[in-house]
């Protein structure tokens, strides 16, 4: 195998800010020259700068036309001229230009306009330096500019876009002692800050101090807090909040989201009636995020009629629509339909992008259909889109999760070559699938190779890589990488410790195993179901039932409830040592909590039942199964032969079976 090395991910190099002068004195050959003679100037019209400094894409030669004209006596910038130039500045992020000119204005004693203002602030924003735009407000009557409502309103906004919460208050504070008083936008805001900081009681307060100053809640206010509410469960309060009032589509789309997280099917279908009913008619967005959550809880059918339902009331789907029908229909395995999806798309006029490709090569490589993922990529190459890296981490990892080394390397080597630099996402894969083919020094140099690469593993890499060395039997390697986590800035979490707990219970340390539950304990990681079914497991194997009760105890202690898997655990365990009655009972807990016993758990009671009491009371059990609708496995028909020979011989044994499958047989017909 060979995998070109990933090339050093470039640093972000500052970009160097544009030299500002005004008096360089150059001489430009458009304008003309005679317009240095005194006795014979040549005007320039306001309006001629204006025009030749919007159409010229060019910042150096707008900047440099602009300081050019400043040195002639037949044209003096005016406010105008002034905020086309801050506006361009800004929009390439050239702060301390934009600085420098606030400062010639002053100079000049040109008063700063408002709309001057609100672009300075705006441009900080944009660069994403709100602090600095604060810094500048606080100087805004040196520059002979008040304070208005809407200059505060997009200071707010710049502090909001960098989740400045601690700075908004004082800010708002401010503005109600310039005697300004909060409009509408203002407060929508506030209402978005407090709901980004989490502050429900501050966002329905100032819901309620909106109503109370006259100031009423417009569909961005409404939409706002109704999203935030469905956000944090509370669907209820924002159905009963939508009813005061008379909702817009926005406030619709937005509670639709909250019912739509809750897989409120019959809800969601009765609101999209109830908006028609209103005469607020469902927009794309409103049947994206219904047909969304269908298919994301596997609810094809609904999502088909949902599309059928947007084209009988003319709404039109878009990209998103088809892409999140097609990811339901892949995660079904259904790939045909979702090929078909993808063409009644292209037929429409809407074309596949990288998100929709990358979709159905997900739904192939799922089905472990790695031809057909590369057959998609050549598709989505050939029609213009450009594989991202996302595109090469599930074919890495498609082709991890079949153990095809070849496969997973030549797209490495494909994406390298294409400049593309791989993530912690793809190196994770590629450790997976080199462990996966005992590789494991290879995959210990990629881990070291990432860090040389400034793509540092994180703690899922090292999940995967001691999860493939516990599935091998090398936990003595895994503990050691275990230790070494932390030297590279990662902390292990629950999952590190269940594959280490896994493979521990494997080669039967169970000491270790002990050191390492209590560890989990002092670092205070709390235990999943995983853990405790890991626990569960290894203790049962190493005989520790009592130790598996006081187990079991603490479990139920913290709220968690047992799945199929920890039933067949126990239901094994006592099969084995002759506690069949407990078993039993096992069992019919197990059906009474909503758990099916499956052929695992009634292969467990058979034998235990068949060693213990007897044949006759094993057959009992052996006919409910078959009665449950589950057949036996040859293991189990392998294990009733066998012991029916030991007990009454070859013959007897071919005759009581036959007897069996003739009675079952009867009872069905």
């Amino acid at each position: 195998m060979y995998l070109k090395e990933g090339c050093s991910l470039l640093l972000k190099v500052h970009k160097p800010s544009i030299p500002f002068v005004l008096n360089t004195n150059p001489i430009l050959k458009s304008i003309p020259q005679n317009d240095q003679n005194e006795q014979n100037p040549v005007i320039i019209e306001e309006s001629e700068v204006l025009k030749r400094l919007k159409h010229e894409n060019d910042i150096g030669l707008a900047l440099e036309y602009f300081k050019s004209i400043a040195n002639f006596k037949s044209f003096k910038h005016t406010p105008s001229t002034y905020h086309m130039m801050i506006e361009k500045l800004g929009h390439k992020g050239e702060m301390d230009a934009v600085q420098y000119l606030l400062q010639q204005m002053k100079l000049e004693g040109i008063s700063v306009s408002e709309d001057i203002f609100t672009s300075v602030i705006r441009s900080y924003q944009l660069v994403k330096t709100a602090e600095q735009a604060l810094k500048t407000f606080y100087r805004i009557q040196e520059f002979g500019c008040k304070p208005t409502v809407r200059i505060y309103n997009f200071l707010l906004d710049a502090l909001l876009s960098e989740n400045r919460f601690l700075m908004i208050n004082p800010v708002y504070g401010n503005m109600k002692k310039d005697g300004l008083e909060p409009n509408v936008y203002t407060y929508n805001i506030l209402l978005k800050a407090l709901c980004k900081n989490n502050s429900l009681d501050g966002a329905r307060k100032l819901l309620v101090e909106m109503s109370n100053k006259g100031c009423e809640p417009d569909k961005v206010s409404y939409t706002t807090i109704i999203s935030f509410l469905c956000k944090h469960g509370e669907v209820k309060e924002a159905r009963d909040l939508v009813l005061k009032f008379i909702p817009t589509v926005s406030v619709y789309n937005a509670l639709i989201n909250g019912y739509c997280k809750d897989v409120k099917v019959k809800e969601t279908f009765g609101l999209l009636d109830e908006m028609v009913e209103k005469r607020v008619y469902p927009n794309v967005i409103t049947y994206t995020t219904i047909l969304n959550a269908l298919t994301d809880s596997g609810n094809i059918q609904h999502s088909l009629a949902i599309l059928a339902k947007m084209f009988v009331r003319g709404c039109s789907p878009n990209i998103h629509t088809f892409t999140s029908l097609i990811k339901g229909l892949c995660l079904k395995g259904r790939l045909l339909e979702a090929l078909d999806v993808r063409d009644r798309m292209i037929k429409e006029g809407i074309f596949p992008n990288e998100v929709t490709y990358n979709t159905l090569i997900h739904g192939f490589c799922l089905v472990g259909n790695m031809d057909d993922a590369l057959l998609m990529l050549n598709q989505m190459e050939r029609n213009g889109c450009n594989p991202n890296i996302r595109t090469y981490s599930i074919l890495i990892d498609g082709f991890a999760k079949s153990g095809n080394l070849v496969g997973a390397s030549e797209i490495w080597n494909k994406m390298i070559s294409l400049g593309c630099q791989p993530n912690v996402v793809v190196y994770t894969c590629m450790v997976d699938v080199l462990c996966r083919n005992f590789m494991f020094n290879q995959a210990y140099g990629l881990v070291q190779n990432m860090v040389t690469q400034n793509c540092p593993p994180n703690t899922v890499t090292f999940n995967t890589f001691i999860k493939g060395l516990c599935d091998h039997d090398r936990v003595d390697w895994a503990m050691e990488l275990f230790d070494e986590m932390e030297t590279y800035g990662c902390m292990p979490n629950v999952t590190t410790y269940n594959e280490l707990l896994n493979g521990l219970y494997k080669v039967n340390n169970v000491k270790l195993a002990f050191k390492l539950v209590q560890d989990m304990e002092e670092r205070g990681v709390e235990f999943n179901l995983v853990t405790y079914n890991t626990i569960i497991h290894g203790m049962c194997s190493a005989g520790m039932l009592e130790e598996t009760l006081k187990l079991v105890g603490k479990m139920t202690v913290r709220g968690l409830k047992f799945d199929a898997l920890t039933f067949n655990i126990l239901i094994n365990a006592y099969s084995k040592i002759g506690k069949v009655e407990f078993a039993i009972q096992l069992l019919e807990l197990m059906r009474k909590v909503g758990w099916h016993p499956d052929i695992i758990a009634y292969t467990s009671l058979i034998s235990g039942v068949s060693e213990r009491i007897g044949l006759e009371a094993a057959i009992i059990h052996l006919s409910k199964m078959i009665d449950e609708g589950i057949s036996p496995g040859i293991s189990m028909w392998n294990f009733l032969v066998r012991y029916l020979v030991s007990k009454i011989g070859y013959g007897g044994a071919v005759d009581y079976m036959n007897s069996i499958l003739a009675s079952k047989s009867e009872s069905t017909s």
